[in-house]
């Protein structure tokens, strides 16, 4: 079955950066767009940046857009989100999420655990 594993979460201060990584499972990869999504507690969930299978083609929501790159290896079946100039509203557990072939990158048809990143100083 398809699986998502997420890693590289952790603790950041304001202007700082982290990278996290998704390591994908179970299902054709290079054929599928990769999206990114978080979850403040208490929130709903936020469509972050998404990906479509060509590696080249990327959307960000507009609360990450300039700070945060996208990017995938489809040799490796990985998905990463570089998280630069990190702000405390970033604050959040971060899924990694697969799009379902023909569908809108915000919606999504599996996702792993997530990774928690906080951002505080």
């Amino acid at each position: 079955q398809v699986q998502l594993v997420e890693s590289g979460g952790g603790l950041a201060q304001p202007g700082g950066s982290l990278r996290l990584s998704c390591a994908a499972s179970g299902f054709t990869f290079s054929v599928f767009a990769m999206s990114w999504a978080r979850q403040a507690p208490g929130k709903g969930v936020e469509w972050v940046s998404g990906v479509y299978a060509d590696t080249i083609n990327k959307y960000y929501s507009d609360s990450v857009k300039g700070r945060f790159t996208i990017s995938r290896d489809n040799a490796k079946n990985m998905v990463y989100l570089q998280m630069d100039n990190l702000k405390p509203e970033d604050t959040g557990l971060y899924y990694c999420a697969k799009n379902p072939q023909y569908s809108d990158l915000t919606l999504y048809d599996s996702w792993g655990q997530g990774t928690q990143v906080t951002v505080s100083s």
